[in-house]
């Protein structure tokens, strides 16, 4: 439970957060791209 005690305004633990929602966001961005590529590929 020690992750919990951090505090909110830490900056390492702010930016890995961060960090993380953008790679998550790129990801998610990347499949529906490739997904609409596959499909207008198909037809």
């Amino acid at each position: 439970m020690s992750l919990y005690n951090l505090p909110l305004v830490s900056w390492a633990n702010g930016t890995v957060m961060i960090g993380v929602f953008v790679l998550v966001v790129v990801g998610l961005i990347l499949a529906v791209y490739l997904l609409m590529n596959s499909d207008k590929k198909a037809n």
